[in-house]
């Protein structure tokens, strides 16, 4: 899609790429941003949960930091870079849990998590300067008081702008002297306390899909190679290493503090992939792959990215292999998946869940 700032046009896509046309690369709260900056000049900025890319191309000029948590995120920015002849330096992506260098003007696009939201407002109020600002913005129709608590705990002046287009923006400014506290999340379950940060799914208590899935997988003794698919804070790499602790497990996921969490939690010698595909295993390599796979995408619901991942996983999977995987009801994957395995059978379900087991 085209969008003209600054005197140019740029040429945004997503990544990854929907057929879904109402899905856009930005919305009305991006634009609300961009025209906030024509009147507010800055020489560091820093934006965060800028999911596309967007506005770290249209505002390619100001060599902004984009804090990077999902690697779709940064295959997004890094391709939209590329398809509009702009230069990407490593030094514009830092993580999540890195510390920053002193900015002037932090942007955040605001996520669904409140948690994850102050996790990131702590994280640009500990470097921002002292007359530097925080612009957040939003879609009304999602906003919470719980995101003016949060940043009345950091700031002395927080605004907020009139609605425009259904989208707003809030103005932090004067920052409050705090002492940084650790903002994980400790979750009981099965006699063990699992930690993870802000954001990673579920953020209260282990998903209900996933306590189903546990109370009906069973790894077999031959299958000794295996990968727990979008593994959140790896609560069912856990439990199958419980149940196989010589097994060689992978767990991967888009999330880098998804894969942070995990390494708090998996304390067997697993191994950590934090990507948004499979490209980095071989053809027939796994004896099992389990998975809760996403279809939540902060407001949005989308099961393409799950679709190209079950292809990804046949490929992945030995000729006598197993993919096992939990999903809601009303997602109906086993239309899906017959297309693209030799068998899927259902293991169980209720009346809100459904296990299905898919032979290579």
């Amino acid at each position: 899609m085209k969008y003209s700032y600054n005197g140019r046009d740029f040429y945004i896509k997503r990544y990854p790429p929907t057929t879904n046309r109402s899905l856009q690369p930005w919305n009305a709260a991006d634009e609300l941003v961009l025209e906030f900056l024509e009147t507010n000049n800055t020489e560091s900025i820093v934006l965060v949960n800028d999911r596309f890319g967007f506005l770290a191309t249209t505002l390619f000029h100001l060599k902004p930091i984009s804090v990077i948590d999902y690697k779709s995120h940064q295959k997004s920015v890094e391709r939209n870079y590329t398809s509009n002849s702009l230069v990407l330096k490593s030094r514009y992506l830092v993580k999540p849990t890195d510390t920053l260098s002193e900015f002037e003007i932090g942007v955040i696009k605001i996520p669904k998590s409140v948690e994850e939201f102050e996790f990131q407002v702590q994280q640009l109020h500990s470097s921002l300067s002292d007359n530097g600002m925080v612009i957040c913005g939003f879609m009304t129709k999602y906003f919470t008081p719980q995101l003016l608590e949060i940043a009345n705990k950091y700031f002395h002046q927080v605004e907020q702008t009139k609605a425009k287009k259904k989208a707003r923006l809030l103005i932090f400014k004067n920052k409050k002297v705090t002492e940084q506290q650790s903002l994980k999340i400790n979750i009981e379950f099965n006699d063990k306390v699992y930690t993870q940060f802000p954001g990673v799914f579920s953020s209260r208590n282990i998903d209900y899909a996933t306590q189903f899935f546990l109370e009906h997988l069973k790894v077999k003794e031959s299958e000794f190679k295996i990968l727990d698919l979008a593994s959140g804070n790896g609560v069912i790499a856990d439990q199958i290493l419980k149940q196989n602790p010589d097994a060689e497990v992978y767990l991967l996921d888009d999330s880098l503090l998804a894969v942070e969490s995990s390494k708090l939690n998996v304390t067997n010698d697993a191994k950590f992939r934090w990507d948004d595909s499979l490209e980095s295993f071989e053809d027939n390599y796994f004896d099992l792959v389990v998975s809760n796979p996403p279809f939540h995408f902060e407001y949005e619901n989308n099961i393409e990215v799950s679709l190209k991942l079950f292809n990804e996983v046949h490929r992945c999977l030995k000729s006598s292999g197993r993919f096992t995987l939990v999903a809601n009801q009303h997602l109906n994957y086993k239309t899906h998946l017959d297309k693209i395995f030799t068998s899927c059978s259902v293991v169980a379900e209720n009346d809100k869940f459904v296990v299905y087991e898919c032979l290579s």
